[in-house]
């Protein structure tokens, strides 16, 4: 028995009434085609607020981490033993230039380690979900859940995911890996769900400082789906840290890649 089927159902739950709403918003929403990095809309407050009013009811004792200011939900405390992880949109970006590259995650901690991750694809309507020990699956629509496993390629067929780049540029994981193929988002949920589903091998994150709420669902898509995940030295993930700030970057991948990718980053 999955002993955190209450939790991911509830997961999903709030992921698809944030959906519903974030599809209604996009569709009547003027695309803005120089969004910066650091934009913010009124979707994002709208999602964030049905999402954690769903799980507060739920779950009234458990902690709420998420990326924007609830006033509603200010006197909740942001850390705990449980403690729900929440980007109401990830990738804003490709929300705001109305590219469809944004997703909805939510994660749960419990005593520090992702349980429970959820990545929703509101302009494709695909969601990829898992909970520790309950695998991985993914769906479009309303089509029946299909488990999900990593791929099994090596680095002499390698596919990268990435966030997009400026022409002409050749990130790190670029130089160290040479893929094959490389495959751009906007959201690092987008990424992750990419490495569980086994359509991308690897995603390795190079930003100096990123948050729990970037990471935590995804973390667990992979990790669930056969894959791994560490930081860029090949340790653990820690999350509740000051400011909930991810300082050590991040490698997502099928695993059978892993070492060699830590190696070849480091060797940059």
């Amino acid at each position: 028995m999955n002993p955190f089927a209450q939790e991911l159902a509830a997961a999903r739950e709030a992921a698809a009434r944030a959906s519903d709403f974030l599809r209604r918003e996009y569709e009547s929403f003027v695309a803005i085609p120089d969004a910066p990095v650091t934009i913010s809309t009124p979707a994002d407050q709208g999602a964030q607020e049905l999402i954690l009013a769903y799980l507060h009811e739920r779950f009234p004792d458990d902690a709420l981490c998420a990326e924007e200011s609830t006033p509603a939900f200010d006197a909740v405390p942001r850390v705990g033993r449980r403690s729900w992880v929440v980007d109401p949109i990830d990738g804003t970006r490709g929300f705001a230039k109305k590219m469809g590259q944004f997703s909805v995650m939510i994660g749960l901690l419990v005593d520090g380690q992702p349980v429970v991750g959820v990545v929703a694809e509101p302009a494709q309507q695909r969601v990829t979900f898992a909970s520790r020990g309950g695998g991985c699956w993914t769906h479009t629509g309303g089509a029946e859940p299909q488990r999900c496993h990593v791929s099994s390629r090596r680095f002499d067929e390698l596919i990268l995911a990435q966030s997009w780049t400026k022409t002409g540029m050749s990130p790190k994981p670029v130089q160290a890996f040479q893929p094959r193929q490389v495959i751009e988002t906007y959201s690092g949920g987008v990424k992750l769900a990419l490495v569980a589903r086994g359509e991308a091998d690897i995603y390795a994150n190079m930003y100096e400082t990123f948050r729990d709420w970037d990471i935590c669902a995804g973390h667990v898509l992979v990790t669930e789906a056969g894959g791994t995940v560490t930081d860029l030295g090949g340790g653990p993930i820690t999350y509740q840290n000051p400011g909930f700030a991810q300082t050590r970057g991040l490698i997502a991948s099928n695993g059978l890649v892993h070492s060699e990718a830590v190696m070849r980053l480091a060797g940059l």
